[in-house]
């Protein structure tokens, strides 16, 4: 009968044999095997970096304000809160003011669209509507998407730009005013949200742009957040405002302020004719109000009865 003991003991022999004539492990190929393993989880870490900015780029641009803040009157002037815009489910996305004019106003058959820009609120804008209204002017303002009271979602270029239709639509569908008669007024990014309606409707017959931002490559490219990423590739919340300008055929009334480092911004030294180019030191210089006036009079003097269908 076998030993078992000595069944045991051969095993083990044999096992210990086996270990000898195994090749010792080449420490350079688990040195090479451990830099793959770090190189491909760098790359999938800056992939997820890359589609995370791809995602909430638009907070290097946009600063939304949330607000239930309602004023009781514009510079006194009483005005009505309206909502608009609705979405599938029929729930109006946006919130607005129209804000009209004395029934003897001076452009009290005008309405300027007021496109504000890309920080806080409505409500940041109030001096600027008191300003506007204060020429005898109707006006309606209203907040994007993500903005004051509208409805609460992250705003971009793609959803800002179809609420500047919305309220293209609601003023010339909702309340029956005229296309001829509805001034688009851009600030900030609302100046590119302004050209880009006036590029769209060839009824617009002017256009006013007040301080804008437009063209927003450089303020990502400038932003620290972005260091390490492709912008240029991954950024598409640009809001162009010098390509459009250039080629747009509407009257253009351009307000720059002496204040700002580039007091006349690039966009303005590219727009195409006719154009009114004006420089000031606030929108409460009494050159702000002449320049409007003078504008809005040039305008009125070349509109058309008709100039609402035809052009």
């Amino acid at each position: 009968m076998p030993n078992p003991t000595s069944k045991s003991k051969s095993r083990r022999a044999l096992q210990a044999k086996r270990l000898q004539e195994a090749e010792p492990v080449d420490p350079v190929w688990l040195v090479k095997a451990i830099g793959i393993a770090l190189v491909a989880a760098f790359i999938c870490a800056y992939i997820t970096f890359c589609l995370l900015f791809y995602q909430g780029q638009w907070q290097l641009v946009l600063h939304p304000v949330r607000t239930s803040t309602t004023l009781q009157s514009i510079g006194g002037a009483p005005y009505e809160l309206i909502h608009f815009g609705p979405d599938e489910s029929a729930i109006p996305q946006l919130t607005g003011w129209w804000i009209p004019s004395q029934p003897n106003g001076r452009y009290a058959g005008t309405t300027l669209l007021f496109l504000p820009g890309a920080n806080g609120s409505l409500i940041d804008s109030a001096t600027t509507l008191v300003a506007l209204h204060g020429l005898g002017i109707n006006i309606f303002a209203f907040d994007y998407r993500g903005y004051g009271q509208s409805a609460a979602t992250h705003p971009n270029q793609r959803k800002m730009t179809h609420d500047a239709e919305a309220a293209w639509l609601y003023l010339t569908g909702s309340r029956h005013i005229p296309a001829s008669r509805i001034v688009p007024y851009g600030t900030g990014v609302g100046a590119s949200l302004a050209t880009h309606l006036a590029a769209t409707h060839a009824d617009i017959a002017a256009l006013i742009l007040d301080s804008p931002s437009g063209d927003l490559l450089d303020a990502a490219l400038n932003d620290p957040r972005s260091k390490f990423i492709p912008v240029r590739m991954l950024f598409h919340e640009r809001f162009p405002l010098a390509a459009p300008l250039s080629t747009l055929r509407t009257p253009k009334l351009l307000i720059s302020y002496t204040k700002e480092s580039d007091a006349v911004p690039p966009a303005f030294r590219t727009a195409s004719d006719p154009r009114i180019t004006v420089e000031m030191a606030t929108n409460s210089d009494a050159s702000y109000a002449q320049a409007i006036t003078r504008f809005l009079d040039q305008y009125r003097s070349a509109a058309t009865p008709d100039k609402s269908t035809t052009r």
